[in-house]
């Protein structure tokens, strides 16, 4: 597996290290080993007990719920899961506090190519203040102390772990899964002049489009100040020239028509139905005519069967997401739709993670869900 590595990375001990494997090989270990028993145990146990008490089997994922979390086998994953969770971020918080006056320091950038511009005085909405999204201390918003980037190192660090490695040594394979198999397929001579990364984090799948429209403005907004803080240096460390601003993608500060092409990255699962219908209806406003909006996250439960949409949902209620099963209940395309892309000009489709190596070949670790939407 590729190692995680850049300038702003807080730098792990010996023990640091050891205990992120151990965090990695624990996750392995409860999907890999754990959950095939989850499954079993439902359908040889479970659904029968369900349906001796009620006259029926379990009619949707939450009766599957309900008729598993009766047996102790499946609470006892449960608290697996979640309690490998909390540990992921505990170690690397442990890494983070150690080095948190260095990590603030390296983040004060001298002549960058790119720019940061914080807002003070912007109010977070409400879903940022009372959720910590996937358990995360301090959610994006957290703040420890002066220029403070502790919750953006969090976040970094943590989603490698979390993805055990498999989204790319820079947690970019998001970015490089649209440009290199959706965009250079599907628009192969596209070359958007402005782009625009909705709720960008640290940056992760801004960097991308960064070096591959070089002649492009790219810019990169998010809620918290931390995250943005921590991304704009890596991205200066990175070589890539980004203008990140604190701004709430419901309701940006920028003109009509600014940008040719408007994405992001596993966002919308973190938003409020009511949220995200703001949220397309700006992409529509921000675009230019002909411009494309690029949303990619986890596709709805629709053809899924209601053991595995149980499964899937077990992160709305163990996990600090309280929108992932409500945004994959809605018709994402419908209602982008509605908010002024028409129901000609908006799709879904399926495309695989990666990206194309130097040497042409694919590099592939699964699929990405995209919502698309052209103004015309």
């Amino acid at each position: 597996m590729t190692q995680q590595a850049h300038a702003m990375l807080p730098k792990e001990n010996n023990l640091e290290r050891s205990r992120g494997r151990f965090v990695q090989a624990l996750k392995t270990h409860i999907a890999g080993r754990v959950t095939p028993g989850v499954r079993e145990l439902y359908e040889h146990q479970a659904a029968a007990a369900w349906e001796k008490q009620h006259g029926q089997a379990p009619q949707n994922r939450h009766e599957v719920r309900q008729s598993l979390s009766q047996i102790g086998y499946y609470r006892l994953w449960s608290s697996l899961r979640r309690t490998s969770q909390h540990l992921l971020w505990s170690t690397v918080a442990d890494c983070i506090e150690r080095q948190a006056t260095e990590l603030s320091e390296a983040a004060r950038i001298e002549d960058p190519r790119g720019s940061l511009h914080l807002d003070p005085n912007l109010e977070l909405p409400w879903y940022q203040w009372d959720v910590d999204i996937h358990a995360m201390p301090g959610g994006y918003r957290g703040e420890y102390g002066d220029n403070d980037v502790s919750v953006g190192a969090l976040y970094d660090r943590g989603v490698y772990l979390y993805a055990m490695g498999q989204m790319g040594a820079l947690n970019d394979d998001y970015g490089h899964s649209i440009i290199d198999n959706y965009l250079s397929v599907e628009h192969p001579t596209f070359s958007p002049k402005r782009i625009l990364d909705m709720g960008c984090t640290v940056g992760h799948a801004t960097v991308p489009y960064a070096q591959a429209f070089p002649a492009a403005e790219v810019h990169a907004i998010d809620l918290g100040a931390p995250v943005l803080r921590y991304g704009h240096a890596r991205a200066e460390a990175l070589g890539a020239e980004v203008h990140f601003s604190q701004q709430n993608c419901e309701d940006t500060s920028f003109p009509d028509e600014k940008f040719d092409l408007i994405v992001s990255h596993i966002v919308l699962h973190e938003l409020p139905p009511e949220a995200l219908r703001r949220t397309f209806a700006e992409c529509h406003r921000l675009l230019k005519p002909g411009g494309l909006m690029i949303h990619a996250d986890f596709p709805g439960y629709e053809g899924v069967d209601h053991l595995s949409q149980s499964m899937i949902d077990w992160d709305t209620y163990n996990n600090h997401e309280p929108f992932w099963g409500p945004m994959r209940d809605m018709d994402l395309v419908a209602e982008s739709a509605r908010t002024g892309f028409t129901s000609a000009n908006v799709t879904s489709v399926v495309v695989p993670t990666g990206r194309i190596l130097q040497s042409g070949k694919q590099q592939q670790s699964g699929q990405l869900w995209l919502l698309v939407g052209r103004k015309v």
